[in-house]
């Protein structure tokens, strides 16, 4: 179990930076491959250098991505280094600046590459580290150099030196290896559709492989209608997909009438989980549990699919009123918060946990808002008046 978990939390499981790991994972890999291939349908690699799974999820969504890379053009880059790295044979050693020259060469009509731009050097910056991070380069050293600017900073170098790096080979194995060609893609939306063409028509195992990438690398699984393909699936194979999950991941397959959850055991969380430590999933907790009692008392309609429709306002008020009820209870950065500040990082937190999607100017409010919910002592407000 903890094998297969180390599998889905890392990118992959690197021979040269955590041995043990890897021949532990190694040795267990015939118990749970398949569950990988026929269950989620993804790829196993294994080799004497890694042992990854090519995790492709069900549907994309906002949240998925690199979390140390904050804007469009690390991608950009990052895709760059990927492809000057296929020129480089393993172990073959690279200047900085040479790197640099050619990044602008590749990404030119792409983006526009201006090193002179603080923020542009900070994405290059983010970018090497994760690469360092993820040992698809190494830093050889550090290298004195003539050759400077009138800032006293090396040409060619945005980032203040000048570096030697090495090319580890792991770089190869970091873009999914897809059966067919994906340069006339132009949106996510092409990835799904031409993956269920992959299936090859078999819509027994199409839909398997969509329920159970969705419940292991996705919040939650949604249905608007009863007949619909995945609801279908989920209900006639609970007991095997409950078997599996604590087989293979432990914790338990929660099903509801429009949405199903992949609950994991409170003492051994693993992966993103919410609730975690912090007060903004605090703030959230206490949010979900006044939206529930909104719906038990009749105040907010659920719509067939199990929706709740609400205004922006609607939904600013009803966080305004968490605020001015709950706050003795938070931090004093969100006790002094400002509304529109607040509904900002509140949504974008819920959204990533798919509570919550925006439409325009209204606010969907999905199942799982309601699936888990907080609350406080019923004397914290004197406590904290104690406290003070």
């Amino acid at each position: 179990m903890k094998e297969v978990r180390a599998l889905i939390e890392n990118t992959w499981i690197d021979k040269k930076k955590n041995k043990e790991l890897y021949t532990k994972v190694r040795k267990e890999l015939t118990k749970f491959q398949k569950f990988f291939r026929e269950q989620l349908g993804w790829t196993v690699i294994n080799n004497e250098r890694i042992v990854k799974i090519e995790k492709i999820p069900a549907h994309a969504q906002s949240y998925m991505g690199i979390t140390e890379f904050t804007e469009r053009r690390d991608y950009c880059l990052f895709c760059a280094v990927l492809t000057f790295l296929e020129d480089k044979e393993e172990e073959e050693q690279f200047l900085l600046s040479e790197l640099v020259d050619v990044l602008e060469l590749q990404l030119k009509g792409v983006i526009d590459v201006d090193w002179t731009s603080f923020t542009q050097r900070k994405s290059l910056v983010r970018v090497l580290q994760f690469c360092e991070d993820r040992r698809l380069i190494e830093a050889y050293e550090r290298v004195n150099s003539n050759r400077v600017n009138s800032g006293g900073s090396p040409i060619g170098s945005p980032i203040g030196q000048e570096i030697l790096y090495e090319n580890t080979g792991l770089s190869r194995y970091m873009a999914v290896n897809f059966s067919y060609s994906i340069s006339e893609f132009t949106s996510w939306r092409d990835f799904e559709e031409r993956q269920a063409d992959e299936s090859g028509g078999d819509r027994k195992y199409d839909r398997m492989n969509r329920v159970y990438r969705q419940l292991v690398a996705a919040p939650a699984l949604y249905w608007s209608q009863p007949d619909d393909p995945d609801s279908l699936y989920v209900k006639k194979q609970r007991q095997w997909i409950q078997k599996n999950v604590r087989d293979y991941l432990g914790g338990q397959f929660h099903i509801h009438k429009n949405a199903a959850f992949l609950v994991m055991e409170e003492e051994e969380p693993f992966g993103e989980r919410h609730p975690r430590e912090g007060m903004l999933p605090e703030v959230v907790l206490m949010l979900c549990r006044m939206i529930r009692k909104n719906i038990e008392t009749g105040q907010w309609k659920v719509r067939q699919d199990g929706c709740i429709l609400l205004s922006r306002e609607e939904f600013q008020r009803e966080l305004s009123s968490c605020h001015n009820k709950y706050k003795a209870g938070w931090s004093k950065e969100y006790r002094e918060m400002e509304d529109g500040k607040l509904f900002t990082i509140v949504t974008a937190y819920m959204k990533d946990w798919m509570m919550i999607d925006e439409w325009d100017q209204e606010i969907v409010v999905y199942p799982g808002a309601g699936k888990i919910i907080g609350d406080y002592p019923a004397d914290f407000r004197t406590k904290e008046k104690i406290n003070e």
